[in-house]
């Protein structure tokens, strides 16, 4: 017989949510901005124990987190972005971004920043308009990151609170005035690597018990593969403009597979405007092919009479679903195989062709990239513990 021990959670402060031996209240400054700060985390985000966008906003009372994926019709940031007298920045480099550290914008401004690892801020920035059609800047951190617990992709990347302690002195023009937001964040590190110091090294693996991979499997998967259909989408995507804007991105090319039958969905949509420059390679279908299309209406028509009432849409992240919705579709329940492909494997992997690549090679069901990828995600399902 195997002893457990009671496992007993630890006690945590309500303010920073932190356990009470890393708490850094006491070392929260309080500074009053005429800047207005709106803190846009992704959600993936919001669990990290030393992250700083959380203790951003305890020192900064006129900031706001705001914890999401899509922002476009959100009446919190639609409220903040319209406040009168102030304009509204995004904080994000990029095409066009201007230097805010020298060329900082004249007058009270709302600053709207992201939160989240560099791809998940690309994310945030890629999948909602209301961002990219803001005026951005950006600037090169003048020192190193102080972040010594977490490595930052390049000496002149910054955590959250350092970039906005540059941004508002740069804003304000009083950068002394807020190097007091290092304080709590000094705190936070410092109690970190105190606590790893102090912690025994492991002299032993600890066995664990084997947990059955079907149990890694969402119950939706479980229960209802006879229900799964795979999605992928191709767009017409134009790169950003000079002034940093990207206009919409517009539905060309839509497959789908039920692996259960082995029914595919093949369908071209005519762009209705000009084709971008690269979309046909990046497709992998002819432009003349491309051009001659379907309407996108009548391609989602099409794909709606081919669903099943009961059927559950899988696809690789949230692009595909978006553009489909955004070009009219009414699409059903929904699961994300990447995330799924996580719990099952248990590890770090790369892109969908990455993945797919190490279970052999796909067999085509579709032309053009659309076709590769699709083929892509059916191995992936095929290969889940049933």
């Amino acid at each position: 017989m195997v002893a457990t021990a009671e496992f007993v959670p630890r006690e945590r402060c309500a303010r920073c949510r932190r356990p009470l031996s890393v708490c850094y209240c006491a070392a929260l400054p309080t500074i009053e901005t005429q800047t207005r700060i709106v803190i846009l985390q992704h959600p993936r985000e919001r669990d990290m124990a030393i992250g700083t966008a959380r203790m951003a906003t305890l020192c900064l009372p006129q900031s706001r987190l705001l914890v999401g994926m899509r922002w476009d019709d959100d009446p919190r940031l639609a409220a903040a972005l319209a406040e009168p007298g102030r304009t509204p920045i995004l904080l994000y480099p990029g095409p066009g971004a201007k230097d805010l550290l020298a060329e900082p914008p004249q007058g009270p401004v709302t600053l709207v920043a992201v939160d989240g690892t560099w791809s998940q801020a690309k994310t945030l920035v890629r999948d909602n308009p209301i961002l990219q059609a803001l005026p951005r800047y950006a600037f090169v951190a003048p020192e190193p990151s102080h972040y010594r617990i977490r490595k930052e992709p390049s000496d002149e990347y910054c955590s959250t609170i350092e970039a906005l302690m540059h941004a508002l002195g740069a804003l304000e023009g009083e950068p002394a005035k807020f190097r007091a937001l290092l304080d709590p964040f000094h705190a936070m590190v410092d109690a970190q690597l105190a606590h790893q110091a102090a912690r025994p090294l492991r002299r032993f693996r600890v066995q664990k018990a084997a947990v059955d991979p079907r149990q890694r499997l969402l119950p939706i998967v479980r229960e209802r593969f006879e229900d799964i259909v795979l999605v992928v989408a191709e767009a017409n995507a134009w790169p950003y403009t000079s002034d940093g804007v990207k206009p919409a991105d517009e539905l060309v090319h839509l497959v789908a597979l039920r692996p259960a039958t082995g029914e595919v969905f093949d369908r071209i949509a005519a762009p209705a405007g000009a084709l971008a420059p690269s979309t046909s390679f990046h497709c992998g279908i002819p432009e003349v092919h491309l051009r001659a299309g379907a309407p996108s209406a009548e391609v989602i028509e099409a794909f709606m009479r081919w669903l099943r009432p009961t059927d559950v849409i899988a696809a690789w992240g949230y692009y595909t679903p978006d553009l489909v919705t955004a070009a009219g579709a009414r699409l059903p329940e929904r699961f994300d195989v990447r995330f799924v492909a996580q719990r099952v494997l248990h590890r770090k992997f790369g892109s969908l062709e990455a993945l797919a690549d190490t279970l052999g090679t796909p067999t085509q069901l579709a032309p053009g990239r659309a076709g590769r990828r699709l083929a892509g995600l059916a191995q992936i399902v095929a290969s889940w513990p049933r």
